[in-house]
């Protein structure tokens, strides 16, 4: 059964997405932690991320990478957050969240209602910096 990531990537959901290569996407989520939070997503839906492929595994770490780097130029954050706890999707995804603090990086900040206008802000915010970092795999 197709996971909700696989039908977001198929573009049967919408997403706002920042980034698309042949290997993974990335995409805002709708319940952010802090603005720009971005799921870093493989194209091939596996559910647990220690069965990835290990050239899957480390591209899925250099995407993040270059959004954590696109965040923290976007946002000013004090640091670039990463998390891997795949319990809610059964479909591996990298959570790239731009933080001040260490308490922000948890599920129990998230925003179960933001602003559909600060979420697009966001996105394009991130892919802003993606272009001048000279990323052609920006999305939209």
């Amino acid at each position: 059964m197709p996971s909700i990531f696989t039908r977001i990537i198929e573009g049967e959901i919408p997403g706002r997405f920042v980034w698309k290569d042949d290997q993974c996407v990335a995409f805002l989520t709708i319940e952010p932690m802090r603005p720009g939070h971005t799921l870093v997503v493989p194209r091939q839906q596996v559910d647990h991320w220690i069965d990835l492929g290990t050239e899957l595994c480390a591209h899925l770490f250099e995407v993040a990478r270059l959004i954590g780097r696109a965040q923290y130029a976007a946002f000013n954050p004090r640091r670039i957050g990463l998390l891997i706890v795949g319990d809610e999707v059964p479909h591996a995804h990298l959570h790239v969240v731009p933080i001040d603090t260490a308490a922000q990086l948890s599920f129990a900040t998230i925003d179960r209602d933001p602003s559909p206008g600060a979420l697009d802000a966001a996105a394009e915010a991130i892919r802003d910096r993606l272009r001048a970092m000279g990323r052609s795999e920006v999305a939209g």
